[in-house]
């Protein structure tokens, strides 16, 4: 199954790191967060990314052309103009990396990969949160309910779209989180059917996929929620950053399932 990430974004709330490469790329533990993102897919099984680029993009695209360069010993004949890789450190990826343009919406951005996505089914993620969720979970609870759309639900106090939901994964209303608001919380991770690009075909570049398209998901019975009690941090702030680069340090991170 095919991944699409969104990861062109400017990540202003974390601006102190995002003016100089994209939120995706802000490293935990040396690596950069999508990186991370990537190893749990690639744990379950799932290897072929499609990345929805816009700010900063070349920095994503010289991160993979370099991937194995960087991970392997290496020897430089300088008089022969020649290098050698001997012990090269490759994932079984393949990425294809998209630009879906700067200031644009995540619907727009998931239009603009569409002709990459073959599949009837594909996963998507954003770009800047991790979990120990099971992928293929998410997967299976998606194709017993043979709705369009699949969001993992997380419970925690966070301001996201906030989700009132059944037992069985039905969603009773989305929203904004107020104050006053339970914390199941939309956290991503999600499984969607082609389908869906009908309702992100139809508005402007600038929306939100949370927004028209999920609303209108929603109002037509489309859209359900596989609920996960286990770890979900996002990394909207240089806080939750600093949090997520702790627990790594510290051989405690839950999102470390490979």
């Amino acid at each position: 199954m095919k991944v699409v990430l969104w990861a062109g974004g400017l990540g202003s709330r974390i601006s102190e790191e995002s003016h100089l490469v994209p939120k995706p790329m802000i490293e935990i533990g040396g690596m950069p967060i999508l990186w991370h993102i990537m190893k749990l897919y690639s744990h379950y099984g799932h290897n072929e990314f499609v990345i929805c680029l816009g700010y900063k993009q070349y920095v994503v695209k010289e991160f993979f052309k370099n991937y194995i360069l960087h991970r392997s010993d290496v020897t430089f004949d300088m008089k022969e103009n020649k290098m050698h890789i001997h012990s090269g450190h490759a994932e079984p990826w393949k990425v294809t990396l998209v630009d879906t343009g700067m200031n644009v919406g995540k619907a727009g951005r998931l239009r603009r990969v569409k002709d990459y996505i073959n599949d009837e089914t594909f996963a998507v993620a954003y770009g800047d949160n991790v979990s120990n969720v099971n992928i293929n979970e998410v997967i299976k609870f998606h194709q017993s309910h043979g709705k369009i759309a699949t969001v993992t639900a997380v419970n925690v106090a966070q301001s996201k779209g906030v989700l009132n939901m059944n037992t069985n994964g039905s969603i009773n209303s989305f929203g904004e989180k107020q104050q006053q608001d339970a914390t199941v919380v939309n956290g991503g991770f999600m499984v969607l059917n082609r389908k869906v690009f009908s309702y992100v075909e139809k508005v402007d570049d600038e929306v939100e996929f949370e927004d028209e398209p999920m609303r209108d998901l929603l109002a037509d019975g489309e859209l359900m929620a596989y609920y996960h009690s286990g770890f979900w941090q996002c990394m909207d702030t240089q806080r939750e950053k600093m949090l997520l680069e702790k627990m790594w340090n510290e051989g405690d991170a839950p999102w470390k399932v490979w």
